[in-house]
């Protein structure tokens, strides 16, 4: 027996000697542990000492502030029974406030507000830096609610019961710990549940597998369960769908990022629904499933191509024959459906046309034929429905470009006519700019559109300070925005980028879903070096054009697009001046095996086959790091609470390059998330220090 644990010792010790010489900073994947916090904290400290000597930061970081902060910002609304609400962060309330008003309230130039949860005062009374997530309450029972609040700002949440009448705390109500996980209301004294249950109840991703029916008055323990899935699959939830016709209890499993098993939970119990495992379900309306389609579906006879809006017959999908299946959107090369919303009497559809935000509405029309009508928005920019109202088909939808602040339209169905009713005010002065739409081409030949936002009296001498964002993965869609990325920063690149004389450059590169389910497959797994290629070919592009030159070219990237940023950066480290690398996956060896990485392979492959780990290694940035090589300047930054990528991709390629004897900047926030801040100074401090490398960089 001594003999057998001595071997087994032994084993072990090999086996960690053997890693650590493969990666000597395997340490720093230790996220709380005291050695990589002394490293974190003394990166953290050597870039707030070179930011000290910097009056330029200082003014950015008052800028940024200004402009996160500003009382004119537009207060994103949903409205839920006879309120609009809204969360609101400022300088008073940091961590921010839950509010709501009414609609005629709203329409006034300065509404009156009602607090319902303030966030700050819940966190010095409770000890917790509390990170408000949503609340979600019964429709037509404001008195039960769902509270979500996450401890520092991760995906990791505890959910309270809530009365949104009289705003306290429901004394004895439903209370889940924390975990990461779902909960959805079936009637007021029931819930599905899906949570950290216990040993064996989670994934391999860390999401939940196990979803359970939970009866007010019952320990979570002894919720009846309703679902089990694989362990190696990605999540599983359940939840129900309301409309007008029934309602639809669904259960989904998450075999992957990108394929789910669906079931739909009838009396007799549960039924498995004949849909294509990428087909994702966007809603139910009057009883029925709406389907939008990710690759061609044959059924029976027919073929509905990839792309394509389904409405169907939830019957029809359990048993093929009982039921109607229709057509609502035929594809188009340039239109692609960004988003689905309903209400009781019409379905309302937000598209992409080249890049550009539209919104139709679809109503039944006579036998079986569906109206359809644009609702007519400004153009050029990006349209986001926030908020629907299902009694009235009411909704309101944001709008935004490059250069025009966010404007709040109410839309009422009486005339379908949209109407102002809010808009931030300029954070600069946007006519000063314009905004170009150009094609680059791809080393494949693929035409790579990306807009280019310049001074209209700008020199077109290659010498112009350029700023790069991109993200390229998980078929998500970059759109004009006034923050110029996918976070709300409220015009800040305009004031900290564009006014000193910048130019800005949002790249639509494959692996994206700026033209549908295609582009996004276009660079999955092995194919991942195409959305390289496309983001090098606009670098290559903007050069021809004689806007930029390679000293004067800053490129950025956050979560995937860090993972793009340093991947071009180590191929082509001779078109880019500077990088900004945030929130990064950038150890493609380890990445399934930190916090939700497995639930990505669908996306990049699985390092552990020899097979996928070819092509993974071939763009991997941690393992493609060489000495003798001068790379850009490089500013990381990071989150240690951030729990769905884990901030020791970032601590581990800052450690290498510092040893390579590379320009690094290093910032990781102790809170904060995946977001990387918690509170609008937090972001201003994070926007300041990207600002200040790459104009302290850029030639």
């Amino acid at each position: 027996m001594r003999l057998t644990i001595l071997i087994l010792i032994a084993g072990i010790v090999a086996t960690t000697t053997a890693r650590a010489e493969e990666d000597p900073y395997l340490w720093l994947e230790g996220v709380d542990d005291e050695k990589a916090l002394d490293w974190v904290r003394a990166e953290n400290q050597s870039t707030a000492e070179r930011l000290k000597s910097s009056p330029l930061f200082e003014e950015l970081y008052s800028e940024a502030k200004a402009a996160l902060n500003s009382t004119s910002r537009l207060p994103n609304v949903y409205q839920q029974g006879d309120w609009l609400y809204n969360f609101w962060k400022d300088e008073t309330n940091p961590r921010g406030v839950f509010r709501r008003t009414t609609l005629a309230e709203f329409t006034k130039d300065k509404p009156e507000w009602e607090v319902v949860i303030d966030i700050d005062a819940l966190s010095e009374q409770e000890g917790e830096q509390w990170v408000f997530k949503s609340m979600d309450c019964l429709p037509k029972h404001p008195q039960h609610c769902l509270v979500h609040l996450s401890p520092g700002g991760g995906d990791a949440s505890v959910t309270r019961e809530f009365n949104s009448i009289d705003k306290t705390f429901v004394n004895g109500g439903f209370f889940i710990p924390v975990s990461k996980g779902g909960s959805n209301w079936i009637d007021a004294n029931t819930l599905f549940v899906s949570t950290d249950f216990g040993e064996g109840s989670m994934t391999a991703s860390g999401y939940p597998r196990i979803v359970k029916r939970w009866k007010r008055g019952t320990p979570l323990a002894e919720a009846e369960p309703v679902h089990e899935g694989q362990v190696d699959s990605m999540s599983a939830y359940a939840f129900r769908m309301r409309s007008a016709g029934d309602d639809i209890d669904m259960v989904t499993e998450n075999n992957t990022f990108w394929t789910t098993e669906r079931y739909q939970l009838l009396k007799d119990g549960k039924h498995r629904l004949d849909l294509p495992a990428s087909a994702a379900v966007n809603g139910a309306f009057q009883g029925r499933l709406i389907i939008s389609l990710k690759q061609d579906w044959l059924r029976g006879d027919t073929t509905y191509p990839q792309g394509s809006v389904l409405v169907a017959d939830t019957s029809a999908l359990r048993s093929g024959n009982n039921g109607a299946i229709d057509v609502l959107i035929k594809p188009d090369k340039t239109t692609v459906v960004e988003d689905v919303d309903t209400t009781d009497a019409t379905i309302l559809v937000t598209v992409l046309e080249n890049v550009r935000g539209k919104i139709y509405r679809y109503s039944p029309g006579p036998e079986g034929q569906w109206l359809v009508s644009p609702v007519s928005f400004p153009d050029n920019g990006s349209l986001a429905i926030t908020s629907t109202d299902d009694a009235s088909g009411n909704f309101f939808a944001r709008y935004e470009s490059f250069t025009s602040p966010p404007a709040l339209y109410f839309v009422a169905s009486q005339n379908w006519q949209p109407q102002k009713l809010k808009n931030q005010e300029p954070t600069f002065d946007g006519s000063r700019y314009q905004t170009e739409q150009y094609f680059a081409t791809s080393a494949d030949g693929t035409k790579v559109p990306y807009f280019v936002v310049l001074s209209k009296d700008i020199k077109r001498n290659g010498k112009n300070p350029t700023h790069i964002f991109s993200y390229g993965g998980f078929r998500n869609a970059l759109t004009p925005s006034y923050s110029g990325s996918y976070e709300q920063l409220y015009g800040a690149y305009g004031k900290l980028w564009l006014e000193r004389g910048g130019v800005f450059v949002l790249a639509n590169i494959r692996g994206g879903g700026e033209f549908g389910p295609a582009w996004h497959a276009a660079a999955l797994k092995e194919n991942r070096f195409r959305a390289f290629e496309d983001f090098e070919a606009i670098a290559e592009d903007l050069f021809k054009r004689n806007i930029t030159s390679p000293e004067h070219l800053g490129i950025e990237g956050r979560s995937n697009g860090g993972l793009l940023v340093g991947a071009t950066m180590t191929r082509r480290p001779d078109l880019y001046g500077a990088v900004i690398c945030g929130v990064p996956l950038l150890d493609m060896k380890r990445y399934h095996k930190l916090l939700a990485g497995a639930s990505w392979m669908a996306e990049f492959g699985d390092p552990d086959i020899p097979e996928e780990w070819a092509y993974i290694k071939q763009y991997s940035p941690y393992h493609n790091l060489r000495e003798g090589v001068d790379y850009p300047p490089i500013f990381f930054f990071t989150s240690t609470r951030d729990d769905r990528v884990h901030p020791g991709h970032a601590r581990k390629m800052a450690a290498r390059l510092k040893e390579l004897d590379q320009g690094v900047w290093y910032y990781e926030n102790l809170e904060g998330g995946h977001g990387g801040s918690s509170t609008n100074d937090q972001m201003a401090y994070r926007l300041a220090q990207a600002y200040t490398h790459l104009w302290t960089q850029l030639k």
